[in-house]
């Protein structure tokens, strides 16, 4: 059997780098747009809360992190490439784990701080609460999202799940490497029209029919049942992809075809759930559930087709956002809380307020990355290779696409 066709490393792949960054900057968008979305959790919540931001909020929830868990894939396939396996597990823990302990040390704690203060449950000054916070202090129920360990990582989950992930596929290189695993990797990157949109999606249709029901998701790592079988197996999915050029061949074909499936299925989905809620069908949940991977996985072939065929070129941000993205992710959420809790008693309305805190955001993570990307010791704690490393990245002098979404 022959091995699939794969773009050249010297044709760097810029929609890929692309992807990445866009993938991150709607995180952002989407965690703005979670301070005012009505009736659902977050750690803040405006008091100009709006209930038609429901379903573009859903629309994206079904499918945002599932894209950057894939685009992670992808950037494992190019890692792994020319590394040994004990290499391959340093430089991933390195690049992981160091800003995971950085973030949930420094850059963080001000979120359950404000939580806590806003649900009355600390009292202000944050030099108080911080010296609790270090110490390993108990919390009153409910003070913040994860006031049960005392401490919470919140939106820098996705780093140690990344690790975990990234461990457990080093951990299966010898099967996945093997004849008989190249030949699945071979099967997958073989499928063309209808089979590429029904067969990946089976498994998530089946961990939704038998792990959903009972492993909500919960972001603590131990209890994600159903979460981690959906991430790791998009996160595979990316790596079997890769660049196999016939299949990023047929993305690009399918991709009108993609997207109108996937906005007819959002369509029905969303109609039918609220037909479900108001009818108090509590066994429609599963096929909804179900119905809702489907669309997850046509969005998915959607964007990787478009992007493929419409960003795939030089663009004169991509050298910068290759670098900035990674503390932009770090930085973003507190940003937002900081700004959320200044702006608050200006009370600018549901129009200038929503403007402000974006702008305010993309002003303090654009401002703090210059100084991080400028400072080397500042580099490792935020994801950036050392300033040598860096300088020869801007510098373009390496050719393949640089491993997107670390």
């Amino acid at each position: 059997m022959s091995a699939p066709s794969c773009v050249p490393a010297p044709d760097r792949r810029h929609d890929i780098d692309a992807l990445r960054a866009l993938a991150f900057a709607l995180v952002i968008i989407y965690h703005v747009a979670m301070y005012y979305v009505a009736d659902w959790h977050w750690h803040l919540k405006s008091p100009h809360a709006a209930e038609w931001l429901q379903a573009p909020m859903r629309a994206l929830n079904l499918w945002r992190m599932d894209l950057v868990f894939l685009v992670s894939g992808l950037a494992f396939g190019f890692v792994r490439q020319g590394q040994t396996v004990p290499r391959l597990v340093v430089l991933r823990s390195w690049r992981l784990l160091v800003p995971l302990a950085f973030g949930m040390a420094i850059v963080v704690p001000y979120q359950p701080y404000a939580q806590g203060v806003a649900n009355g449950l600390i009292a202000p000054g944050f030099g108080d609460f911080l010296r609790r916070y270090y110490a390993g202090s108990t919390w009153p129920a409910g003070a913040f999202d994860g006031w049960e360990a005392g401490i919470t990582w919140n939106h820098l989950w996705y780093l140690a799940y990344l690790w975990v992930y990234t461990v457990v596929l080093v951990a299966l290189l010898p099967l996945a490497e093997s004849a008989a695993g190249q030949r699945v990797r071979h099967a997958f990157t073989q499928l063309r029209g209808n089979a590429l949109v029904l067969w990946p999606v089976l498994p998530l249709a089946l961990y939704s029919a038998l792990l959903w029901p009972s492993f909500p998701p919960t972001h603590d790592l131990i209890h994600d049942g159903w979460l981690h079988t959906v991430y790791f197996t998009v996160f595979v999915y990316g790596y079997w992809i890769g660049l196999d050029a016939g299949l990023w061949s047929e993305l690009v074909r399918l991709r009108w075809r993609t997207l109108g499936l996937a906005l007819g299925l959002l369509v029905l989905y969303l109609a039918l759930r609220d037909w479900a809620q108001q009818h108090g069908l509590r066994a429609a949940r599963v096929p909804l559930h179900v119905l809702a991977d489907v669309y997850l996985w046509t969005a998915l072939l959607a964007i990787l087709g478009w992007a493929h065929h419409r960003l795939n070129r030089p663009w004169p941000w991509l050298r910068w956002a290759n670098e900035s993205v990674y503390p932009w992710y770090l930085l973003h959420q507190t940003a937002i809380i900081v700004l959320a809790v200044r702006l608050a008693p200006a009370q600018l309305g549901p129009v200038v307020e929503p403007l402000a805190l974006v702008g305010g955001t993309v002003g303090l993570c654009w401002g703090l990355t210059a100084v991080v990307r400028r400072v080397g010791w500042l580099r490792p704690l935020f994801g950036l290779p050392g300033a040598r490393v860096g300088a020869t990245v801007r510098a373009g002098s390496r050719a393949r696409a640089l491993p997107p979404a670390r």
